[in-house]
């Protein structure tokens, strides 16, 4: 009937969709829709306010205000829908592999070892009978990470990569466990986009550690038997770090930056700057400069290990 008003079905489209997924879900035990609703729900704010834009501003006049148009609410919860749609797609699509790598030292040469991870669980320790042995657990709508070693200039060069999709929707599956020879030089950068990282690296021979987080949580072990100085350069984003700093050797902390808070764990604070008792009284010193966005950073002098 001319100009009769309709109702928004944008209720009732909600409602179908969520059980539908969930129904889904039943017959798929290995989809667990709750983290890709925690996580990007907040669109379904956005879409809705701009099916609210679209409809003051869409041309209205007295024929088509008779006619059953699809409101701007309606058409934002079906193009959230396609989007939710494609990126179930991919959850349930892509297959779990398992890759295992082992990289052999040429010579007698320093290594710099650079790790780049866009997303996922990193575990890093030493150990290894190689320079490095690693095994990767992924999806394959990740990518293989791809591993990769040359000498130039004599220093060997580990690079250590993931060139698949760099936009993650929905729950990434990407593990990494790497180890490498505790007794080669070596200085090594870590690059981690988002997730969980575990780096036990105070075994190893390093003089340099650069370590940049983006978005998650963190463990950095620097406890060990040192027999070098250290210069390491942590950078977090949004999360929280926790620093693990040994007691019997100097440590000299410098954090700066947009950091939410530091709990220092009993290192004296001047300025800036923390440090333990040992600091300008051991023959090792180990030097962080910490800087960060929005998160925590935990600092916290831990016994020798026997």
């Amino acid at each position: 009937m001319p100009g009769t008003r309709r109702s928004s079905l944008v209720g009732a489209v909600l409602l179908v969709a969520l059980g539908l997924l969930f129904l889904y879900s039943n017959f798929r035990p290995g989809l667990d829709p709750w983290p890709l609703l925690s996580r990007y729900w907040p669109l379904l704010l956005i879409f809705l306010g701009l099916g609210k834009v679209w409809d003051q501003f869409r041309p209205r006049d007295g024929l088509q205000a008779g006619r059953a148009w699809v409101s701007g609410g309606e058409i934002a919860v079906i193009l959230l829908l396609v989007i939710a749609g494609i990126a179930l797609s991919f959850q349930t699509a892509s297959r779990r592999l398992h890759e295992v790598e082992a990289i052999d030292r040429q010579g007698s040469e320093p290594v710099r070892v650079h790790i780049q991870m866009p997303a996922g669980e990193l575990k890093l320790s030493g150990g290894a009978n190689k320079l490095m042995e690693a095994d990767f657990n992924y999806d394959e709508a990740e990518g293989k990470p791809e591993t990769s070693y040359y000498v130039s200039g004599g220093t060997g060069e580990l690079d250590v990569t993931q060139p698949g999709k760099k936009f993650h929707f929905g729950p990434t599956h990407n593990d990494w466990n790497i180890r490498l020879a505790n007794d080669v030089p070596m200085e090594l950068k870590v690059d981690m986009g988002a997730g969980q990282g575990d780096l036990k690296v105070g075994d190893l021979s390093l003089t340099r550690v650069d370590i940049n987080m983006g978005a998650g949580q963190f463990t950095a072990d620097l406890t060990g038997n040192w027999k070098k100085d250290l210069n390491a350069e942590i950078h977090g984003g949004v999360g929280h770090a926790i620093i693990l700093l040994p007691e019997d050797v100097g440590v000299r902390v410098h954090a700066t930056g947009g950091i939410g808070s530091i709990s220092s764990g009993g290192l004296k604070r001047e300025g800036n700057e923390y440090v333990n008792d040992m600091y300008g009284k051991s023959p090792v010193t180990l030097r962080l400069d910490v800087s960060g966005g929005v998160g925590n950073i935990d600092l916290r002098p831990t016994p020798k290990r026997q």
